[in-house]
C-alpha cells in the first residue's frame, strides 16, 4: 500500500508510451487498468509508429534512476536480448539537474559531519558530472592534493527501495502472466539486478573496487588507477585523487597532445585481457566516459561501481573457448556452451549442428580477420534461439569485450581485439600444462577422491537409516504443471460454488413452502436470503467463467 502512488506513476508512464497491454496483462489495479483502456482509446500515442524497444528507453528514462540501472544492467544480457533491444538500452541516461549548493552543503555536513569550506582548502560547488545516483566535484584537500568528490544523492536510498519492491512484484507478476518468459528467470534477474544496485548505492563498495584494481596494476607503468582518501570516504561520499587526462569522448584532441591512438588501443586491450584472464576481477563497463588517457600512453580508469568477477574455473573454461575458436574445435566449443547452459534441457544434437554453421562462416577466415564483437553476436544468437540463459558474470564479461573492441576501433579502425587475446590465451595454455601445474591438479584431485572413499561409508549407512525409518525421499520436479494446478483449482472453486448455489436453492424452496418464522415482503425471510445468496453465487460463477473466456 505504501507503494501504491508509486506503482500508478509507473503505470501512467508505461501507458503515455503505449505500453498500455503490458500494465493489463500484469492485472494492476483495476483503477488503473480501466484508466489506460480510457487512455488508449482518448489520448493519441505520441510515440505510435516507434519500434517498442525505442518506446521502452523511452519508458525508461523518465521512470528514473532504478530503472535507468535496469536497463544498462539488462544491456549487459546479450543472451536474453537481441542486439536492437541491447543498442536502445545502451542508450540510457540519466537527465537530472544538480543538486542546489544549499542542499549540497547539509549532504557533506551529513556524510563528513563538517562544512566544506572546513573540510577542504577548495571545493567547487558545480558538479564536473552529474549522474542519477550520485555526482562529482572536483575539489582540493589541506595538503594541497587535488581530489574528486562523488556524492551521493540525497534520497536516492529510499526511492530506489521502493522501485526494487515494486519490480519484485512487477518479475513475480511477469513470471505468473506470461508463462514464455520464466525460462529467462525475471525474478532471479531482479533479485541480482537489487544486489548490484546496493553495491552501487554504497560509494564505500567502489573504494574498495577502485583498491583492489589498484593493487592488481601496482606493477603496470601504462594503468593509472586513482587512489582513495578514505578519512574522507563512507557509503555517502567517496573522495579519490583526481584524474586530469584526456577523456576518451573527446578524441579529437589525441591529435595535438600528441598521444598515438594504436598504442592507446593496444594498452587498453592488454590491461582488460589481464584483469578478465588472469585476475580474474575486471572493469564491467569500460566505455568512453569512464577511460583517460595520460601523458606517456597512459590510460587511467575511474567509475568501478559496475565490476564482475570471474572463478578460475570460469577462467579455464573462458580460455577454453578461446582455443577451440582459434582452432575451430566444433566439439570443444559445444562442450564449454553445454557446461554454461546448467540445468537447462538443450538439445544438443540441433545445437551441434547450429555451432557446426557457425563454424563454417568463419571457416575460411584468418584468425586475425575474427571480429569479436560479430563472434560473440552470432553465439549470443544461437544461445537465444535455444532459450539458454547464461549466469551473470559471463553476461558482464561478453558486454565488456564489446564494449572494449569498441572502444578500440575507435581509438584504432584496425584494431581486432581477437588478436589480443591470443597470446593470453597461449600462455595461459603452457602454464595449464606446465609439469608443477598438473602435479599441483592431480595433488587435489587425489585429496578429493581420498576424501569421498572416506566418507562413503558414513554416507552409505546415513542412507540405509534413512530407508528404514521411512525418511528415504526423492523429490521430481515436474515442471510446467503449475499453470495446470492454478486452473484445476479454479475450475474445483466455481463447482463448489456450483453445488453450494443449487444447495441453498433447493433449501430456500423448502423453506418457501412453510407458512411460518418472520416474513420479508409476505414471503419466508430465510426462503428470500437464500434466494438472494444463491442468486448473487450464479453472477460470481457466470462473470468468472466469461473472465477465464477472456484468458485463454
Amino acid at each position: 500500500m505504501r507503494d501504491l502512488p508509486r506503482l500508478k506513476e509507473i503505470s501512467g508512464i508505461l501507458i503515455r508510451h503505449g505500453l498500455g497491454e503490458f500494465t493489463q496483462r500484469l492485472k494492476l489495479p483495476r483503477a488503473v487498468e480501466k484508466a489506460g483502456e480510457w487512455l488508449n482509446l482518448s489520448l493519441p500515442d505520441p510515440n505510435a509508429g516507434l519500434p517498442t524497444p525505442v518506446r521502452v528507453r523511452l519508458a525508461f528514462e523518465e521512470l528514473g534512476p532504478t530503472f535507468i540501472k535496469l536497463g544498462q544492467i539488462l544491456s549487459t544480457r546479450v543472451d536474453v536480448f537481441s542486439p536492437e533491444w541491447v543498442a536502445e538500452f545502451e542508450k540510457l541516461q540519466a537527465h537530472v539537474p544538480p543538486v542546489s549548493p544549499d542542499v549540497l552543503d547539509a549532504l557533506l555536513i551529513k556524510a563528513l559531519g563538517a562544512a566544506p569550506s572546513t573540510l577542504f582548502a577548495e571545493f567547487d560547488p558545480t558538479p564536473i558530472g552529474s549522474a542519477s545516483i550520485a555526482q562529482v566535484h572536483r575539489a582540493r584537500l589541506p595538503d594541497g592534493t587535488e581530489v574528486a568528490v562523488k556524492l551521493r544523492r540525497p534520497g536516492i536510498v529510499e526511492k530506489v527501495e521502493a522501485d526494487l519492491r515494486i519490480l519484485t512484484h512487477i518479475a513475480h507478476l511477469i513470471e505468473l502472466e506470461f508463462p514464455e518468459t520464466r525460462r529467462y528467470q525475471p525474478v532471479e534477474i531482479v533479485k541480482q539486478f537489487a544486489r548490484s544496485l546496493h553495491r552501487e548505492l554504497d560509494l564505500a563498495v567502489e573504494a574498495r573496487n577502485m583498491e583492489r584494481f589498484g593493487r592488481d596494476f601496482a606493477d603496470d607503468p601504462v594503468i593509472s588507477v586513482p587512489s582513495v582518501h578514505w578519512a574522507y570516504t563512507n557509503a555517502q561520499i567517496n573522495v579519490q585523487s583526481f584524474v586530469d587526462g584526456i577523456p576518451a569522448t573527446r578524441l579529437d584532441r589525441l591529435a595535438s597532445s600528441g598521444l598515438d591512438p594504436r598504442v592507446l588501443a593496444r594498452h587498453g586491450a592488454d590491461a582488460v585481457l589481464r584483469m578478465i584472464l588472469i585476475n580474474g576481477f575486471f572493469h564491467a563497463d569500460p566505455h568512453p566516459g569512464n577511460v583517460f588517457f595520460l601523458e606517456g600512453e597512459r590510460l587511467a580508469l575511474v567509475d568501478f561501481g559496475m565490476v564482475g568477477r570471474l572463478s578460475h574455473a570460469r577462467r579455464d573454461e573462458i580460455v577454453d573457448l578461446m582455443a577451440a575458436l582459434a582452432e575451430r574445435d566444433e566439439r570443444a566449443i559445444l562442450d564449454v556452451l553445454i557446461e554454461w547452459t546448467g540445468s537447462h534441457p538443450v538439445d544438443e544434437h540441433k545445437f551441434a549442428y547450429d555451432i557446426g554453421e557457425l563454424m563454417f562462416a568463419y571457416d575460411h577466415l584468418p584468425l586475425k580477420s575474427i571480429n569479436i564483437t560479430q563472434l560473440i553476436n552470432d553465439i549470443m544468437g544461437l544461445i537465444r534461439e535455444h532459450s539458454i540463459v547464461l549466469p551473470p558474470d559471463l553476461t558482464l564479461l561478453f558486454k565488456a569485450l564489446i564494449t572494449l573492441e569498441g572502444l578500440g576501433r575507435q581509438l584504432d579502425p584496425e584494431f581486432q581485439l581477437i588478436e589480443h587475446i591470443t597470446p593470453f590465451v597461449r600462455e595461459l595454455m603452457i602454464e595449464r600444462y606446465h609439469p608443477t601445474a598438473l602435479l599441483k591438479r592431480g595433488k587435489h584431485s587425489l585429496s578429493e577422491v581420498v576424501s569421498m572413499l572416506a566418507n562413503l561409508p558414513r554416507d552409505l549407512l546415513r542412507i540405509g537409516k534413512d530407508v528404514r525409518h521411512g525418511k528415504f525421499r526423492v523429490n521430481l520436479d515436474l515442471k510446467r504443471l503449475d499453470n495446470f494446478g492454478r486452473q484445476l483449482d479454479k475450475s474445483a472453486n466455481r463447482l463448489t460454488m456450483g453445488i453450494v448455489t443449487g444447495c441453498l436453492i433447493i433449501g430456500s424452496s423448502i423453506v418457501m413452502t412453510v407458512n411460518a418464522g418472520p416474513k420479508l415482503f409476505g414471503l419466508p425471510f430465510f426462503g428470500f436470503l437464500g434466494y438472494m445468496v444463491a442468486f448473487f453465487n450464479s453472477l460470481w460463477i457466470i462473470w468468472s467463467i466469461w473472465r477465464s473466456s477472456k484468458e485463454l
